[in-house]
């Protein structure tokens, strides 16, 4: 919290200065989840700012295991049979699958192409994302909380260094942008043969994967949104 000393975030946590302080310099085994619990409460962090916390306490500096890039057995037959665009994306947002009605909401959702690269390099994402600069600010914000966790990432530096060598915007967004994915909502999009889709986004973690994550999203029933989906999905090719 702005304005308090060492030692009194440490009594109002109810933890010596000490071992506040050997707690900030890594010293110690990982706190106690009653511990990082209260010191979330008095820094008054958010549920993002939280879970990062947390997750840096439980932090061990290796790089991603080296499949963190397989799909879970079955994931994209779970993909195809969903009737709303769906994909999964790696800890490093590389597209590892997608649903066909997904690569027809956006060629970013193909197999291969990372969402980092896509946003901020390929100038017609100005145009497709309506809300480009909230959607910039939570993909760099969900990087950040990977690189809490994981500083000496080689994959994550170099990713890093190679958006902010090509993207100013990158730059100045990995200074300042709050850690953490922003929470599920709606996002705006113009695609470019239906018109405009305001739709409904939820994120969803896969446990034991090292860091994927699955994407759908959903029209409001009845909504012009949900009539041009459908039509998007009438005129996509079946996988």
């Amino acid at each position: 919290m702005p304005g308090l000393r060492r030692e009194e975030v440490a009594s109002l946590a109810g933890i010596s200065a000490d071992y506040y302080l050997r707690i900030e310099q890594g010293r110690v085994d990982p706190p106690s989840n009653q511990v990082l619990i209260s010191l979330a409460r008095v820094l008054r962090l958010d549920e993002a700012s939280a879970a990062h916390l947390h997750a840096l306490a439980r932090a061990d500096g290796h790089s991603a295991p080296d499949d963190a890039d397989r799909l879970p057995v079955g994931m994209s037959s779970l993909l195809d049979q969903l009737s709303v665009p769906g994909y999964v994306v790696d800890r490093y947002l590389d597209c590892l699958a997608s649903n066909a009605l997904a690569r027809s909401l956006s060629d970013n959702f193909v197999p291969g192409r990372n969402l980092l690269y896509e946003l901020f390099l390929d100038p017609a994402n100005r145009m497709f994302h309506l809300d480009w600069d909230a959607a910039a600010v939570s993909v760099v914000g969900g990087l950040r909380q990977v690189a809490g966790v994981n500083p000496d990432d080689d994959r994550l530096i170099e990713l890093v260094g190679r958006l902010s060598e090509r993207s100013a915007e990158f730059q100045e967004l990995w200074a300042r942008a709050p850690v953490g994915y922003r929470p599920g909502g709606d996002s705006h999009f113009m695609h470019p043969i239906v018109g405009r889709l305001d739709l409904g986004r939820q994120r969803f973690d896969i446990p034991d994967t090292g860091g994927q994550h699955l994407h759908l999203y959903h029209a409001e029933a009845g909504t012009s949104s949900a009539e041009r989906l459908a039509l998007l999905a009438e005129g996509t090719p079946q996988s």
